[in-house]
C-alpha cells in the first residue's frame, strides 16, 4: 500500500511540473497566468494520484503494462521543456537555447515541403504575422514532430522486437483497458481490430485536419494567437503528441488482438488434440 501510494504521489508531482513547466522556464509570466497555471497543475496532480493509488482502474489505459504511458509522457515532457527553452532563448539567449534554435531551424526546413504537416502549421499563421513568429512556429513545429516521431518509432520496436507487453507477464484486458466493455456485444478479437484501424488512421491524418480546421475556422472564429509563448508551446506539443499517441494506443490495441487470437489459436488446438 506504502509503495503504490508512494508511485501514485511520484506520478503526481510529474504532471504538475509537466504543466508548470512552461510557466518556470519563460521570463515575464504575469500574475494571473501563473495561479491558472498552479491551479490546473494541482488539479492534473490530484487526479493522477487518485487514479493510481486505485487498485480499480478509472480511465487511464495501459497503467500496467509500462513503458506505455511513461514513454508517452517522457516524449510530451520532452517537447514542452525543448519549445520552452528555444521560447526562452528569444528574450534571454543561451548557449543551450540557442543550439536548441539551431538545429530546431535545420529540422523546421528540412519538413518543410509541400503538403506536409510542418508546412500546413506554418500556412495557418495569419498572412500579415512577422517573419520571426512564422519561423519561430517552424522551428518548434520541426522540433515537436520529430520527437513524435522518434517516440513512435521507439514504441514500434517495444512492440515488434521486445515483444511488449507480454515480456510484462499476465496481461489483465480489464485494467489495461478500463474504457473498453468485452461485452458490449460483438466479438472482442473485432473489435479490438477495428479500434486499433480507427486510431491509426486518425493518428496519421490528424496532423493535417487540425492546422486545416483551425484555418477554415478563422474567418468565423476568433483564431489562436500563436505570438503568446506559452499559446505557442502548448499548441505545438498537443498537434505532435496527440497523434502519435493516437497511433501507439491503435498499435497497442492491435497488439493486445493478437495476443487473443494467438491463445484462442492455442486453446483450439489444445481442444482438437484432447478430442483426438
Amino acid at each position: 500500500m506504502i509503495g503504490r501510494m508512494t508511485g501514485a504521489a511520484t506520478r503526481g508531482l510529474l504532471v504538475a511540473l509537466l504543466i508548470a513547466t512552461p510557466a518556470l522556464l519563460l521570463p515575464g509570466a504575469d500574475a494571473e497566468s501563473s495561479q491558472i497555471t498552479v491551479l490546473l497543475a494541482c488539479i492534473a496532480s490530484i487526479l493522477t494520484f487518485m487514479e493510481y493509488n486505485s487498485r480499480q482502474p478509472s480511465i487511464v489505459e495501459f497503467r500496467d503494462a509500462p513503458p506505455f504511458n511513461r514513454l508517452r509522457f517522457i516524449s510530451l515532457l520532452f517537447t514542452i521543456v525543448v519549445l520552452s527553452l528555444i521560447a526562452r532563448g528569444q528574450a534571454a539567449p543561451t548557449l543551450l537555447t540557442g543550439a536548441l534554435t539551431s538545429l530546431g531551424v535545420i529540422l523546421g526546413n528540412a519538413l518543410d515541403f509541400p503538403y506536409s504537416p510542418v508546412r500546413l502549421v506554418v500556412l495557418m499563421m495569419p498572412a500579415d504575422a512577422p517573419y520571426e513568429a512564422v519561423n519561430l512556429i517552424r522551428t518548434a513545429a520541426g522540433l515537436a514532430y520529430l520527437v513524435s516521431l522518434i517516440a513512435l518509432a521507439t514504441f514500434v520496436v517495444l512492440v515488434r522486437v521486445m515483444g511488449w507487453p507480454a515480456r510484462q507477464g499476465a496481461f489483465n484486458v480489464w485494467v489495461n483497458l478500463p474504457l473498453f466493455d468485452p461485452t458490449a456485444g460483438g466479438d472482442v478479437l473485432y473489435r479490438l481490430q477495428r479500434d486499433a484501424r480507427i486510431n491509426i488512421a486518425l493518428g496519421f491524418l490528424l496532423p493535417f485536419i487540425i492546422p486545416a480546421v483551425v484555418k477554415a475556422t478563422a474567418d468565423l472564429l476568433d483564431p489562436i494567437s500563436l505570438s503568446n509563448p506559452q499559446t505557442m508551446i502548448w499548441t505545438i506539443s498537443a498537434w505532435a503528441f496527440l497523434p502519435a499517441s493516437m497511433i501507439m494506443r491503435g498499435i497497442a490495441m492491435g497488439r493486445v488482438a493478437e495476443m487473443i487470437h494467438d491463445k484462442r489459436r492455442r486453446a483450439y488446438a489444445e481442444a482438437h488434440m484432447q478430442a483426438a
